[in-house]
């Protein structure tokens, strides 16, 4: 699950950000309509360009952020046969895939893994673990760089960013009514707004935020079964699900969260994490497989 958290904590970070210097800058005046009552109108308009501007912003930077967090190696002149069949493996896949084959890179970690990110189909990266290179079998690796490539080709990136962007605009623009309600009935605030305005829309984002994931998480988890089965339809069923059968013994944790993503491997499910778990579990994914088989 490399991509999500990466591009969420991006996109959390940005959205701070932007909110911040609205509020600085006094941009929140045209919230405030004569000093009593919020326009709601210049509040949604508003809300969406900074929900959307930190989205699309996450989205661009998106492959620059991972090469640099991750210390992704790009491949392009090989300099043995596994990387020569890398490279051609995901060019034929790409080929299958109908898109332009992406940038290949391989990063240093133990764990068994892989991501896609870039902002469109035709500007990505598709990035794999040295530990996943090296423990895998040439069926398995190239059912995860098919897996890798479904999620370009589907367009999971780009849907991801509008997504985000409509939670983005609802987080904001929600956060704001909380904390002026709180000003006006609780606080008594008659014109303008007072230091409980600012603190309570504050905290209102970053639980409302919160709550807003679960709704990323869920979209995320099930683009990960088209995933699935794109992939089986470029290499196969059976080599699909041997992947997974490895992940599934061989992978004891996940990539480091503040870079989790539409990687081929996520944290093992359980009753607390489910709602915010970007992947399904592995089981489940096979049962999937399986069924459509």
């Amino acid at each position: 699950m490399l991509r999500i958290a990466l591009f969420l904590g991006t996109n959390i970070a940005i959205l701070v950000v932007l909110s911040i210097s609205m509020s600085i800058f006094g941009l929140e005046g045209v919230l405030d309509e004569r000093g009593v009552d919020l326009n709601l109108n210049s509040l949604l308009l508003i809300s969406s360009i900074i929900g959307f501007s930190g989205s699309f912003i996450s989205l661009a930077i998106s492959k620059w952020l991972a090469i640099k967090t991750m210390g992704v190696v790009i491949i392009t002149n090989p300099k043995n046969d596994t990387e020569s069949w890398l490279l051609s493996t995901i060019s034929s896949i790409s080929g299958k895939a109908k898109i332009k084959t992406p940038e290949f890179g391989i990063f240093n970690s133990k764990q068994l893994n892989a991501f896609a990110t870039g902002r469109s189909k035709n500007n990505s990266l598709v990035a794999l673990s040295s530990g996943l290179i090296n423990h895998m079998s040439r069926d398995e690796v190239e059912a995860v760089i098919a897996h890798e490539i479904s999620h370009i080709s589907n367009g999971d990136m780009v849907t991801m960013t509008l997504i985000q962007g409509i939670i983005n605009t609802f987080v904001i623009f929600f956060s704001r009514v909380i904390g002026h309600l709180v000003d006006r009935i609780i606080f008594k605030v008659q014109r303008g707004h007072g230091p409980a305005y600012y603190i309570t829309s504050i905290i209102a984002q970053i639980v409302l935020s919160i709550l807003a994931s679960i709704i990323v998480m869920w979209f995320s988890r099930k683009r990960e079964f088209e995933a699935d089965s794109s992939a089986a339809k470029f290499v196969g069923t059976s080599k699909m699900i041997s992947a997974l059968k490895t992940l599934s013994v061989k992978s004891s944790s996940s990539l480091p969260d503040q870079m989790a993503a539409f990687g081929i491997s996520g944290k093992k499910e359980n009753s607390y994490r489910r709602l915010f778990s970007s992947h399904p579990s592995i089981e489940s994914r096979i049962e999937s497989l399986l069924r459509k088989s």
